[in-house]
């Protein structure tokens, strides 16, 4: 356990070193558990992706996730901090397999 210390600023619970040197831990969840879908194209000159927030998984799954995705819709598709993101309109696709998974999942805006 380390000493508190104001010296390097904030410290990572899971190691105890300097927040700002900290190379990051993929242990814990990203998301808060309520899945959401939406459907979205501003700034993307009319073309419509598709938005997966809130799942409660580990980037390193949240990749995995989205690579199996774009694979069963066919499309390319990339993933942020929190969220994946599919081209096209992909809603009900990736609902239905959300559901088969074990997700609870809402359509989320238009």
């Amino acid at each position: 356990m380390a000493v508190y210390s104001t010296d390097q600023g904030r410290l990572c619970p899971v190691c105890e070193k300097p927040a700002d040197s900290c190379t990051g831990h993929d242990t814990a969840p990203i998301g808060n558990g309520q899945v959401r879908i939406s459907r979205e194209s501003k700034g993307r000159k009319g073309k419509p992706i598709t938005l997966i927030r809130g799942l409660p998984v580990n980037k390193g799954e949240l990749k995995r996730l989205a690579k199996q995705f774009k694979k069963l819709c066919g499309v390319g598709g990339s993933t942020t901090a929190d969220e994946i993101v599919i081209q096209g309109d992909q809603r009900q696709v990736l609902m239905t397999e959300l559901l088969k998974m074990g997700y609870q999942v809402k359509l989320h805006g238009g």
